[in-house]
């Protein structure tokens, strides 16, 4: 069911899916009445035919609709159109608790004491309004961007009299998390939520669960048998009164776990203010004892004198039986052994004859996947069981044989029934091969019927097309004459016909601004690149098209963007000295040669230059980044004009800084 783009209950628009459960799709929606986004929660199609789950479904609104408290998710509205169940609650923007412990590993003992306590707070609300949770979990627990603990998907609470709840239906949520009362199938409450916020904390301070398998019955089994490994020995930075409210959480016993989700608050509140203190409370309750109270015989009647002689007639007996063990000590001792021995002997077989008693009718599930239908109904005949059978199409399971079972068989668990209760099981068909008509050229009405006829589904994507007119179908995934299974889709793809876009006006924006609004239009756009010095560098100078004029979808537009050229310069480098040969004073008497020549490097002249100057470098030449430049260095005499020195040289600016001429 995609729901994206719809408008439900006439005020809902579904905008995106932001979340898929077991039993339950959320999105995100606006809420047009009131102006504000909304999560949505939408039962998946295939449960709405279960009028148990409806109903289950109807009292997770009522019941988590009744709660109004800071830390958990807010229910807005119930509704039901078209056969679609949903709930409309509160958007939290935030990260699941699992998020968190996934990307940090252990977080800061304060801070999940924090969350801790604000998931116990919900909790006690909730547990006051007689609404059990029964699926607390690090996924279940929104921490938004302010660090508030939301507890939200009440989708297995469920409103309880009195203190208790039965567990319903298969196993639901993460048997990680489970109390050992809720992994046997047994009785929950509020207690049972409260072993699960123990193994939440144990989570958050340890970076890890305490009971792990390779299944999900080796983990339950765990959570009933197995003590876990105290958090304190795993991180040794958890103070120890924080230790033991984990432990007490988790006791498996239900009389040494904490009561209720106030008695819990109380001792988290006191961690934060003495985190090392023992005041944890721990151990069994103590026992209360009946107390003889001796009755004065004038308060009793004819009745009560009878049996008032018959008390004293056994106090005589007890009496003889205490001089006897008086005279012979060792007797007593030896009925004292007998007693310790037999009493607990006794009291073990007492216990499995009432067990034996309640559970007399209770039949094991047999595993019936993939037996015949002869196999299965005799397998049930002799196990005491009925069958309800039904048959649909299956292209992995052998025509005749069972694909599925409710309830369902757990390998290594006994799932047990009533005697004579029913088995529902569905057998196979075989393939329901289908060959795919071709609808090429077809309308979406055409189409649809024809593929209906197959017992095919149809998938319609729109496109532009300039050649195929509006309405008709251009092409078909798969093609015609494909074999495919009953129920399998074939997405058709309809012609919108041509479709006009208008330019709009680019100029003076940057590049990528340009062509992302083009594209996103529609356009296909092609960028040359030329210098306008007067404009800034990267903006748009011109369009091939004018803005306003309408076009086709898909039409290409060319755009002129400004790439201005930096300015490089060149530094002139002279050994003057070796292309003149150099300066010596003459000898005494003897007339000599001027010492001094004159540079012209591109028109640019230099005079008075010493003969000696090994790299002279007084001129430096400017052009465009990547411009080829010839540059000619003449010397002359700086008296008689002699030339000493021409030369040439062609350099590309930017390539390098200098160069030298000797």
């Amino acid at each position: 069911m995609d729901l994206e783009g719809k408008l439900i209950g006439n005020r809902y628009e579904i905008l995106e899916i932001i979340g898929k459960g077991g039993m339950a799709t959320v999105y995100k929606a606006q809420d047009k009445m009131l102006k504000r986004y909304v999560a949505v929660k939408v039962l998946r199609e295939e449960f709405t035919t279960d009028e148990e789950f409806i109903k289950r479904f109807n009292t997770e609104a009522q019941s988590a609709a009744s709660l109004a408290h800071p830390n958990i998710v807010s229910i807005y509205d119930v509704g039901t159109e078209n056969n679609i169940y949903y709930i409309v609650m509160e958007l939290i923007q935030g990260k699941t608790l699992k998020e968190i412990i996934d990307e940090d590993g252990v977080l800061p003992w304060k801070w999940a004491l924090n969350v801790a306590t604000q998931i116990a707070s919900a909790l006690e609300v909730a547990h006051k309004n007689n609404i059990v949770h029964r699926d607390i979990k690090p996924h279940n627990i929104i921490i938004t961007e302010d660090g508030v603990a939301k507890v939200t998907d009440f989708g297995i609470a469920k409103a309880v009299s009195n203190s208790t709840i039965t567990a319903f239906g298969a196993t639901i949520g993460s048997v990680h998390y489970f109390s050992p009362e809720h992994a046997r199938g047994g009785y929950t409450d509020a207690k049972s939520d409260l072993y699960s916020l123990g193994v939440v904390m144990y989570e958050m301070l340890t970076g890890r669960v305490p009971f792990d398998a390779d299944t999900a019955v080796s983990i339950a089994l765990k959570h009933m048998q197995e003590k876990p490994v105290e958090p304190i020995k795993l991180n040794p930075s958890i103070p120890y009164s924080v230790n033991k409210i984990i432990m007490k959480a988790m006791e498996k016993d239900l009389n040494l776990r904490y009561q209720s989700a106030t008695e819990m608050l109380k001792d988290l509140h006191m961690a934060l203010k003495d985190p090392e203190g023992d005041f944890v409370k721990t151990g069994s309750n103590e026992m209360a004892y009946t107390q003889r109270i001796d009755i004065p015989d004038e308060a009793l009647d004819e009745n009560q004198e009878e049996d008032r002689g018959a008390d004293k007639d056994k106090k005589k007996k007890k009496g003889k039986i205490r001089q006897f063990y008086e005279k012979h000590p060792a007797a007593k001792i030896i009925t004292i052994i007998l007693a310790v021995i037999l009493i607990p002997v006794i009291c073990f077989f007492g216990a499995q004859a009432i067990l034996n008693i309640g559970s007399a009718d209770n039949i094991p599930v047999p595993n019936f996947v993939n037996m015949t239908r002869e196999e299965a109904e005799q397998t049930a005949a002799e196990a005491g069981l009925q069958l309800a059978i039904s048959e649909e199409y299956s292209s992995d399971v052998e025509a005749g044989r069972v694909i599925s079972q409710d309830p369902a068989y757990v390998e290594g668990f006994t799932v047990t029934v009533l005697e004579n209760s029913e088995v529902k099981i569905v057998i196979s068909k075989g393939e329901n091969i289908k060959i795919v008509p071709k609808v090429i050229g077809e309308t979406v009405d055409s189409a649809t019927e024809l593929l209906s006829a197959e017992e095919l589904e149809i998938e319609v994507i729109e496109e532009a097309s300039s050649t195929v007119e509006a309405g008709i179908i251009i092409r078909q995934e798969p093609e015609a004459d494909t074999e495919l299974n009953a129920g399998e889709t074939v997405k058709v793809y309809v012609s919108t016909g041509t479709k006009q876009i208008t330019m709009v006006n680019v100029v003076g924006d940057t590049e990528d601004d340009a062509k992302q609004r083009l594209t996103e239009l529609g356009f296909e756009v092609n960028v040359n690149y030329e210098e306008d010095t007067s404009k800034d560098d990267g903006v748009v100078l011109r369009q091939s098209i004018d803005a306003g004029e309408s076009v086709d979808d898909g039409t290409e537009v060319t755009l002129t963007v400004n790439e201005r050229v930096e300015d490089k310069d060149i530094n002139v480098i002279i050994n003057v000295q070796k292309a003149t040969g150099g300066y010596t004073e003459p000898a005494e008497g003897e007339e000599g040669e001027s010492p001094n020549v004159n540079i012209t490097v591109n028109g640019e002249r230099r005079t008075g230059v010493s003969k000696n100057e090994t790299a002279y470098s007084d001129i430096t030449l400017s052009g465009k980044d990547g411009d080829r430049l010839e540059i000619k260095v003449t010397i002359t005499d700086s008296v008689t004009g002699e030339e000493y020195y021409n030369s040439t040289k062609t350099v590309t600016l930017g390539s390098q800084d200098s160069v030298t001429f000797n």
